[in-house]
């Protein structure tokens, strides 16, 4: 029997989310289940009516995006779990590909390569992670002294990862995404990389990353400055 996989959509506010619902359901794996966890939304809602049928539609009060993704990790039944933003699309293999990789690396968790997409849902630039390719476990942690090269989007995590080293930092608006990784690195947990653009990532003009530059960029400085030193101790002793 084939593990169950949740797909996780936090939705705020985005005129997108029916795109990605649509992509969620459209995928060849299964089983899977689809949780859309609605943080406080105002307007959009409509959107997802012709799938309400179809996928767990749960409301909180506006918190952020690790609230929500908390919110539908705590209800999720699926073996595996993953996050889908409400602005980007998975391809139709994403799921396949991803389980199927994880299974055979025995891994807790992953991530993928993928595509940039525009507003119109059409590919600006292919294979957007081939540009920070590494070669080894220790050029990969390293890479995070100096940026985030993950994208949360196309990472999956096995259930028993959160049990391990807790949900998303509630208290990080833009960076929890980093946190976890740094967290992952630090329990010593393998993190492999699938060479497949399996996600779209859309930018757009209404994006937070777009919107909230100045806090993001704050942010990120601080949880960098708190990870170094745990990271430099892990880089040194590979170095061993």
């Amino acid at each position: 029997m084939r593990p169950l996989v949740t797909i996780i959509i936090p939705f705020y506010n985005c005129s997108y989310v029916d795109q990605a619902v649509r992509s969620a359901l459209d995928q060849s794996y299964s089983p899977i289940e689809i949780i859309v966890i609605d943080d406080g939304s105002v307007s959009q809602q409509e959107r997802l009516t012709p799938y309400l049928p179809y996928i767990y539609y749960l409301g909180k009060a506006n918190g952020g995006t690790a609230t929500a993704l908390n919110h539908g990790i705590r209800h999720a039944k699926g073996d595996y779990i993953a996050w889908l933003s409400s602005d980007d699309i998975f391809y139709r293999e994403k799921v396949n590909h991803q389980v199927q990789f994880m299974r055979a690396h025995n891994a807790y968790i992953s991530h993928t390569n993928y595509n940039y997409i525009d507003s119109a849902t059409h590919v600006t630039k292919y294979d957007v992670a081939q540009e920070s390719q590494f070669t080894s476990s220790v050029e990969f942690y390293r890479s995070f002294l100096n940026s985030n090269p993950v994208n949360g989007c196309t990472v999956m995590f096995r259930r028993e990862l959160f049990s391990a080293i807790g949900l998303f930092n509630e208290g990080l608006p833009y960076t929890h995404d980093l946190d976890m990784w740094h967290r992952v690195i630090q329990r010593g947990v393998h993190f492999p990389y699938l060479n497949e653009s399996l996600t779209g990532y859309r930018w757009h003009d209404a994006m937070g990353t777009v919107i909230h530059q100045a806090n993001i960029k704050q942010e990120y400085e601080s949880t960098q400055s708190r990870c170094r030193g745990p990271l430099l101790q892990i880089l040194s002793r590979m170095n061993i």
